[in-house]
C-alpha cells in the first residue's frame, strides 16, 4: 500500500517541480482555495494558537494573519516539491546567506556547529546552506513511516550534499565525526512539543509556559561546539534571506537551558513581527496546562 501511494503521489509532485514559478505560485494559490475553504485543513488548531498567543488580537486581525498563513503554507509545500528539480543557481538565487563571513569566522574557531532554527518562512529551502560553507553539513529530521517517501524526503533535502539523519541517528553520528576528527555544522529543527518527561526543560514561549526540546544544547555544551541561530525571513513570494546569528562560541560557558531560551527568544522577535510565516499547524501549545510530579 505504502508503493502504490508513492508511485501515486510521485508523478504529480514531480509534473509541479517543472512548472515555472509563475505557474507554480498559481497553482499555490489554487491549493490554497481547496485547502482553507473547502477542506479547512487544521484551521481550528490554527485559530486556537493563534488566539492563544495573541490574545490581545481582534477577531479580524486574526482571521487576516490566519489566511496570510495558509497562503504561505502552499507556497511552501510546492516549493518544497520545486526543490525536486531546481538548479543550484536558482535556488541560491531564491534563499540568500546575508552575512555568509559569519559562518567563515565560526569556522576559523576550529569547532563543530549546532544551527538551532525554527518552523519559520521557509526552512526547507536551508538546505542550500552547504553551499556557503566548508563543514560537512547534517540536518536532523523525523524519519516518516512511508519508506518510499521517506527516501524521497531524504532525496530532495540532500541535493545539494547536505546530509539528513534521523532523530535516532543523530548523537551516535556527532560522536563518530567527534572521534574521527571531522568538523560538522548539525542544524536542528528545535521549536516543537516534546514528549512530557519529569526532566523535560519548561520555558515561556510567546507568552505561554510550555515543554522544549534541549537536545540541541545538550549535544553542544557536552561537546563544546559553537551554537548558533538560523534567522531565516521571507523577502517576497519565492524570495528569502537567512542571517546567521551567533549564540555562543563556547556552548559549555552557559548554564543548563539557557541556549534553548536564547534561541526560543530569537523565534520570538520573529514571529510577533509577522507571525504569518510561522507553522501554526503544529499543537505546539498542547501540553501547557501538563506537569508531571
Amino acid at each position: 500500500m505504502q508503493f502504490l501511494i508513492y508511485i501515486f503521489v510521485y508523478p504529480f509532485l514531480w509534473c509541479i517541480s517543472k512548472l515555472p514559478f509563475r505557474l507554480l505560485y498559481t497553482v499555490s494559490d489554487g491549493l490554497y482555495l481547496l485547502l482553507y475553504h473547502v477542506i479547512g485543513y487544521r484551521k481550528k488548531v490554527v485559530n486556537n494558537n493563534l488566539k492563544l498567543v495573541f490574545p490581545d488580537k481582534t477577531a479580524k486581525e486574526i482571521t487576516t494573519i490566519r489566511k496570510k498563513f495558509y497562503k504561505h503554507l502552499c507556497d511552501m509545500f510546492l516549493e518544497m516539491a520545486k526543490t525536486m528539480t531546481i538548479s543550484k543557481k536558482e535556488m541560491e538565487k531564491r534563499f540568500k546567506i546575508t552575512n555568509p563571513e559569519e559562518f567563515k569566522r565560526l569556522e576559523s574557531l576550529n569547532k563543530s556547529i549546532i544551527l538551532i532554527f525554527g518552523h519559520y518562512a521557509s526552512w526547507e529551502w536551508s538546505i542550500v546552506l552547504q553551499n556557503y560553507i566548508n563543514f560537512k553539513g547534517y540536518a536532523v529530521y523525523k524519519k516518516l513511516a512511508n519508506k518510499h517517501f521517506d527516501k524521497l524526503v531524504r532525496d530532495i533535502r540532500s541535493k545539494f550534499n547536505t546530509t539528513l539523519i534521523s532523530t535516532k541517528e543523530t548523537t551516535s553520528t556527532i560522536n563518530q565525526n567527534v572521534a574521527n576528527g571531522t568538523k560538522t555544522i548539525t542544524g536542528f529543527l528545535s521549536d516543537q512539543s516534546p514528549r512530557l518527561s519529569k526532566d523535560v526543560h519548561w520555558s515561556t514561549f510567546m507568552g505561554i509556559k510550555v515543554p522544549c526540546f534541549t537536545g540541541a544544547e545538550r549535544l553542544a555544551k557536552k561537546l563544546d561546539f559553537s551554537t548558533a541561530y538560523l534567522k531565516v525571513t521571507k523577502i517576497k513570494r519565492g524570495y528569502y534571506e537567512a542571517e546567521i546569528i551567533t549564540l555562543a562560541e563556547d556552548s559549555n560557558g552557559y548554564k543548563d537551558y539557557e541556549l534553548t531560551d536564547m534561541f526560543l527568544k530569537e523565534l520570538e522577535k520573529q514571529i510577533y513581527e509577522a507571525p504569518e510565516y510561522y507553522f501554526w499547524t503544529h499543537k505546539r501549545w498542547k501540553h501547557r496546562n501538563n506537569t508531571l510530579s
